[in-house]
């Protein structure tokens, strides 16, 4: 495998456009990469994951995102990773044939989460075999016990990973477990892995412990302040990093009690950077206008004190 620029910073898990029908609306994605860049200094995305609405969406539709992330990304994104989980071995293995095939800079595969009775050694196997359909670019594992229900601890999963899956790059780590996630920081101190948190409310926190970059959702519409909370951070501000980390944390604290989640996050989204976003895909709702309402007032009162 040819060496690889590190994934590392801020990674927005990109929200698929959909029309008001439910299809796919790929024709946006030229304006949402320069609205990423331009806007918030964010260079790299995590496509077809959880707020991507990956499991929902079928194999060629996960695919014509795929192409359009690629093309629309070229010489202006620093990675494009394509999430190519699936329930089905065959899809996952096929799914990461393709991204290999248009020029993807790395695969991430979730834990395939309707059987719940597997091993660590069922799962890297499965890794393993997806991951070999992509030989040449970089293998992500993506932890999410909260939505998998597979509680295998991450830190275990990793020992023997590099050694079976040779591609292996690194972990997005989705979930609130410090101590497991601080054994995964101390297993990537040979410098073979990075280690991506995945809890956008607890970034400071993860970096605190050694976190090389982070994957969310809310980098997509608050990346500017994360990005400062990294700047911060990097130059032992330690104070401001924590203002800022308390400013995301104010609103996301406020979204969460409105009931949050993929069909609110693509509200949001919508609403600060003018991208229609549309609906969710069924069986999942669209949010309330209520709610709209209501994060409008909020993110105009949050926003004297962001960047002060």
């Amino acid at each position: 495998m040819a060496p690889q620029k590190k994934l590392q910073g801020l990674v927005a898990a990109t929200i698929t456009p959909m029309t008001q029908d439910g299809e796919i609306n790929p024709a946006v994605i030229g304006q949402y990469v320069d609205y990423l860049i331009n806007e918030h200094g964010v260079k790299s995305v995590f496509v077809n994951g959880t707020t991507g609405e990956g499991l929902s969406l079928s194999v060629q539709e996960r695919k014509w995102l795929a192409e359009e992330w690629v093309t629309k990304g070229k010489n202006k994104l620093d990675h494009v990773i394509i999430h190519v989980g699936a329930l089905s071995l065959p899809e996952s293995k096929e799914l990461a044939k393709h991204a290999a095939e248009i020029g993807a800079d790395g695969i991430a595969v979730i834990t395939p989460s309707f059987f719940k009775q597997v091993n660590k050694d069922g799962l890297v196997a499965f890794f393993r075999d997806v991951a070999s359909e992509a030989p040449a670019i970089p293998f992500y594992y993506y932890h999410i016990p909260p939505l998998t229900g597979i509680k295998i601890r991450a830190e275990e999963l990793l020992d023997g990973m590099k050694e079976q899956i040779p591609t292996f790059q690194g972990i997005k780590f989705s979930d609130t477990d410090l101590l497991d996630f601080g054994r995964c920081v101390k297993k990537s101190e040979t410098g073979q892995f990075v280690v991506l948190y995945g809890v956008d409310e607890q970034l400071l926190s993860a970096l605190v412990m050694g976190a090389t970059g982070a994957v969310g959702s809310t980098y997509n519409y608050l990346g500017k302040a994360n990005n400062l909370m990294l700047e911060a951070f990097a130059s032992r501000d330690y104070y401001l990093a924590q203002k800022y980390q308390v400013y995301i944390q104010e609103f996301l604290s406020f979204v969460i009690a409105q009931g949050f989640g993929v069909a609110q996050t693509k509200a949001v989204m919508t609403l600060v950077s003018g991208i229609p976003m549309g609906p969710p895909r069924l069986p999942l709702s669209n949010a309330s206008e209520d709610f709209i309402a209501k994060v409008k007032d909020k993110l105009e009162s949050l926003k004297n004190c962001a960047y002060s």
